[in-house]
């Protein structure tokens, strides 16, 4: 099947992949405007922690030709604003920051206002790039540590959708249904937004997995019947110990799978590490509009002046995780050690262990 291209560079624009139509139409928007990045964004057209840092960073490129100024530093210092704008237009998801000030660096090391706007683009196209490189990395690895058949369940979406391309943990299962593991998906729908059940199942379809979908509640349930042999999630942000921030639920999750001795795997790119936290208590938590909950497709479903709370992620203690899997490999605990490692230069292949398909979480 053709690859899923979630992002799309013309050289003028940025082509997002409209995925609050999906999966009942593939519609497109133009983006030819930081602010129409942010819009896309906001509005979650796009979304997954390393799609918002490519789109992030496009949408510095796009800045670095819209914004009027007399001189280089004017121009550098009206990006840097730009880059707030766009940093803060989700802030959970640490990847969105980590692209905007890798291309503010490289604002900063432009000489001439004409250089700078052809750094820029050069700069976003490189860093696209190498997520989809990383991600297919992760994946490989990844697919090492999964079991050779069974159920693996995952939650919200971290497929080629939520990235630069190929995906993170539906990478990983990809992987590992190319490599001839016999696994079948079991995908939570993920209220309130449903991108389980709207994203997940319909990349899942297009490459041939076996897939089943299960609305959020029923994963205890299932888990406790011995019907998952591991549980693999994306990230938004790991602070330094290993705590993991994720989709909301993602901590439920984790908790059932520990109580019923099923391994929970997080894959992730570096890029989504964040070791200036020394842990989870510090990541910001968005909070989402309560309309988000109190909506099914177009009717209500809650009485008028009901309270909502949507906050839309939540954080995983790493005691809870079995590894985290990264392009530069996979981090055992204890995490506050092997990240750094990962980080400074990465673990060596014979590190990386491998979990037989019937060993489970301790």
């Amino acid at each position: 099947m053709p690859e899923i291209v979630p992002l799309e560079w013309t050289g003028d624009a940025l082509r997002v992949l409209d995925q609050t139509r999906l999966p009942w139409e593939q519609s497109f928007v133009v983006a030819r405007s930081h602010r129409d990045v942010v819009r896309a964004i906001r509005d979650m057209r796009v979304r997954g922690a390393p799609a918002l840092g490519v789109a992030g960073a496009y949408a510095l490129a796009l800045a670095g030709r819209e914004l009027n100024a007399s001189n280089l530093r004017e121009l550098q210092a009206s990006l840097s604003r730009v880059g707030e704008e766009v940093a803060s237009a989700r802030p959970t998801a640490v990847n969105l920051r980590w692209a905007v000030d890798r291309m503010l660096r490289t604002a900063s090391s432009c000489t001439s206002l004409a250089e700078l706007p052809k750094r820029l683009e050069a700069e976003a196209v490189a860093l696209h790039q190498e997520d989809v490189a990383a991600n297919q990395r992760l994946s490989r690895l990844g697919a090492d540590v999964l079991p050779q058949e069974g159920t693996v369940l995952t939650h919200c979406n971290a497929g080629a959708l939520a990235t630069g391309g190929y995906g993170t943990a539906l990478g990983v299962i990809r992987a590992a249904w190319e490599q001839g593991k016999r696994l079948r998906a079991m995908v939570t729908e993920t209220r309130p937004f449903l991108q389980g059940a709207r994203l997940t199942t319909w990349e899942l379809l297009q490459l041939g997995i076996p897939t089943q979908l299960i609305v959020d509640s029923a994963a205890g349930s299932l888990l406790a019947q011995g019907e998952v042999r591991c549980v693999i999630v994306g990230a938004d942000r790991i602070a330094a110990n290993g705590d993991v921030a994720n989709k909301i639920g993602t901590y439920s999750l984790a908790v059932l799978a520990r109580e019923n001795r099923v391994p929970f795997y997080v894959a992730a790119p570096t890029s989504t590490l964040d070791l200036s936290l020394p842990s989870g208590a510090l990541i910001p938590i968005e909070e989402r509009s309560g309309e988000e909950v109190l909506r099914w497709g177009e009717g209500r479903i809650a009485p008028a002046g009901v309270s909502v709370r949507n906050p839309a992620f939540d954080v995983t203690p790493a005691r809870y995780v079995t590894a985290i899997i990264t392009e530069r490999g996979v981090a055992w605990p204890p995490f506050d050690e092997t990240l750094r490692a990962l980080v400074a230069g990465g673990l060596p292949r014979e590190a990386v262990m491998v979990v037989a398909p019937h060993e489970k979480a301790s």
